[in-house]
């Protein structure tokens, strides 16, 4: 299934642990797994779960890639549970400020996290005083996206695809701006990844409130690189122009744009994803019962088609697989980190 293939990848990088025989060391290992994953066992019962409403933390601003899909993911699972899922957002700092409220909320099931890539990869790696770890913090759910960044330009532009705008920006050093959503995000480090590789020289200009591509719609800079989710209304209302994308594969909602790395820039590749989290201790139980909504809402016809439409490819995982994730894509935004010159604050 497409909504394997990626984890599966990932995993198959990984040395897998070896069985070990005996049925205490099994306990044990399970035992010790269950609270690296931040899940305690508990008498509390699951069957009544959930009995009131149940607050979905998003750590980024409304419209933003991570906004768009956490409401999708808010009301279906208010139709599977019949009980209203409140989007709460609480956007700033990277995420952090999001994720330290999830991390210090009660573990009964009441309050829940869209994690994504900038809380628990980018923001541990330019934050020093973080008051919470990004994964020993919180109990893994699933991996609920996939994101690949769009290169867009705004329609007026002379360039129409990638090795067009390379070659305009040798031309033209320094004439185009490239917008992003602000430093340490992604189309900020996705753009700076790219202008190194592709060895052209761009201003790079941070737009507050993830407004970055209506910026571009209207000319006021001339082409960015974001997350597919933030730009597919504008792409489909012909406002922006794609020209490229960040997957190693192209996507295949916009099956007829090339990948960057196959349009000039091999080994460019810029992708984002999102997941689900709840604080660290819950009970397993309630782990368990929640995990099987998600998992269940996510194979959903009707959620997958949601995502689809908003530019985000669907996938789910189980949680040993979704921290493994966390910790490859940590060592992949190394570089893109180091070359923005983000600093530790």
């Amino acid at each position: 299934m497409g909504n394997r293939q990626h984890i599966e990848h990932q995993t198959n990088r990984k040395n897998e642990t070896q069985r070990a025989p005996g049925a205490a060391f099994a306990c044990a290992a399970a035992a010790a797994c269950c609270l690296h994953l931040g899940i305690v066992s508990a008498s509390e019962p699951a069957a009544t779960y959930p009995s009131k409403p149940v607050r979905l933390i998003v750590a980024q601003g409304t419209g933003s890639s991570v906004d768009t899909l956490g409401r999708i993911l808010a009301a279906r699972l208010t139709d599977e549970w019949s009980k209203q899922v409140i989007v709460d957002n609480r956007g700033g700092a990277g995420g952090t400020i999001g994720a330290e409220i999830a991390s210090r909320a009660a573990p009964d099931g009441y309050t829940l996290l869209v994690s994504s890539t900038a809380m628990q990869v980018v923001s541990p790696q330019v934050y020093k005083n973080l008051t919470y770890h990004p994964t020993r913090d919180f109990a893994q759910l699933t991996l609920t996206a996939l994101t690949q960044n769009v290169l867009v330009v705004n329609p007026n532009m002379p360039f129409h695809s990638v090795k067009e705008l390379i070659a305009y920006a040798k031309a033209n050093p320094g004439k185009l701006n490239m917008a992003n959503a602000g430093s340490g995000f992604q189309s900020h480090l996705a753009g700076v990844l790219f202008t190194h590789m592709a060895g052209i020289d761009l201003h790079h200009i941070p737009y507050k409130g993830g407004t970055s591509v209506t910026n571009v719609a209207a000319g006021e800079s001339h082409l960015t690189i974001v997350p597919g989710p933030s730009v597919m209304g504008q792409i489909r209302a012909g406002r922006v122009r794609p020209i490229g994308v960040g997957g190693e594969k192209r996507s295949p909602l916009l099956p007829d744009v090339p990948t960057i790395a196959e349009s000039g820039v091999p080994g460019f590749v810029s992708t984002g994803w999102t997941g689900m989290m709840a604080p660290k201790g819950i009970s397993k139980p309630l782990f368990d019962k929640i995990y099987s909504s998600l998992i269940k809402v996510m194979n959903n016809p009707t959620t997958r088609e949601m995502f689809e439409r908003q530019g985000a490819e669907p996938m789910t995982s189980t949680p040993e697989e979704m921290l493994r994730f966390i910790n490859a894509e940590y060592g992949r935004f190394s570089q893109a980190i180091k070359l923005a010159g983000l600093t530790i604050q």
